[in-house]
């Protein structure tokens, strides 16, 4: 593998990764937060604080990798009414108001927090800058915005249907739970 297609790699998964080292991290940081408590009758300050950042962060990051999935609650049980070629053009609509309220709310966070954003406010316990805590905003909006795209690009000009795995499997789930019936009644309808 060239070095390339390696950095790529990382790049496509990039949310995934990160999620992974949040979720470990933090749940390492509140299991040792209980294990100082319980065992040794001392408290760890700054230990909640940091998971609770590391939480909202994970949050975030989370959200761009459901998005990379296809997998954002939406409501699209209309568009099975719909004409193929409308539903998909219906649905392209939609993320593209998506993209232009993540746009919009890119530019409000990043005036936010490197314009607006007073340079003394720090986290209590930490004492660390609040405007690293809350770089997560444009950060995980344009990453957003970028699997949005991606996923539009995949779909509209590759022809590849990017769906999160759970609904796929949903889908196949009915069509065998609707072949199961249409040869349960053939059965029963022959004598």
């Amino acid at each position: 593998m060239t070095k390339t297609r390696f950095l790529l790699k990382i790049l496509d998964n990039l949310e995934s990764y990160v999620c992974r080292a949040l979720l470990a991290l933090f749940v390492l940081l509140l299991f040792a937060q209980i294990v100082s408590r319980e065992v040794f009758q001392q408290s760890l300050s700054w230990s909640e604080e940091l998971a609770v950042y590391m939480f909202v962060w994970f949050v975030f990051f989370a959200a761009s990798y459901a998005a990379k999935l296809s997998a954002h609650n939406r409501v699209t049980f209309h568009f099975k009414w719909l004409p193929e070629k409308m539903a998909i053009t219906m649905e392209a609509m939609a993320d593209l108001i998506w993209i232009a309220f993540n746009c919009y709310f890119i530019y409000l966070s990043y005036d936010f927090v490197f314009n607006k954003m007073n340079l003394f406010w720090k986290s209590q316990t930490l004492g660390v800058p609040m405007k690293y805590i809350y770089l997560i905003l444009p950060i995980a909006f344009s990453l957003m915005t970028l699997r949005i795209i991606q996923v539009n690009y995949y779909k509209l000009v590759k022809g590849i249907d990017v769906r999160d795995p759970e609904s796929l499997e949903l889908d196949e789930l009915i069509e065998s739970n609707g072949d199961d019936n249409d040869a349960q009644k053939n059965n029963n309808a022959a004598p």
